[in-house]
């Protein structure tokens, strides 16, 4: 029988792999800017929520309940994809991002903190949501 450290290591291999992905993205996108660092932190939250619910799971992403992994979803569907839609605008002017703005690198300073709030409200109602289940 495996360890339950074996089980958290297997099953949060692939949020690892995504979140590795997501600010390599970030990294492209932004390049060596200033606020290119800052970003990843809605990014790397991620994964610590994922470790958090699979260690409090013993190792099964829903062992200690559907509060932890609904909470973790909630978040990282408005905090990552947010992040990522507007990293993706950017790249591409969409709608003039970029050609249309006098700073349009403006636009990354306070994303971190949009996405972190927004991924908060994610996390509530999944945790609310699987409370109720």
């Amino acid at each position: 029988m495996k360890s339950r450290a074996a089980y958290i290591v297997a099953r949060w291999l692939p949020v690892l792999f995504t979140v590795a992905a997501a600010i390599a993205y970030v990294f492209h996108v932004e390049g060596d800017a200033a606020y290119a660092q800052r970003n990843t932190i809605p990014i790397l939250a991620v994964a610590v929520l994922a470790y958090l619910t699979l260690y409090l799971g013993n190792g099964r992403w829903a062992g200690a309940g559907w509060q932890w992994p609904l909470g973790t979803l909630g978040f990282s569907i408005p905090a990552v994809g947010l992040s990522l839609y507007l990293h993706y605008g950017y790249s591409v002017d969409l709608n003039g991002i970029v050609s249309e703005s006098q700073y349009p690198e403006e636009l990354f300073r306070y994303l971190p903190l949009y996405t972190l709030f927004a991924g908060g409200i994610g996390f509530s109602i999944g945790w609310i949501v699987g409370r109720n289940v």
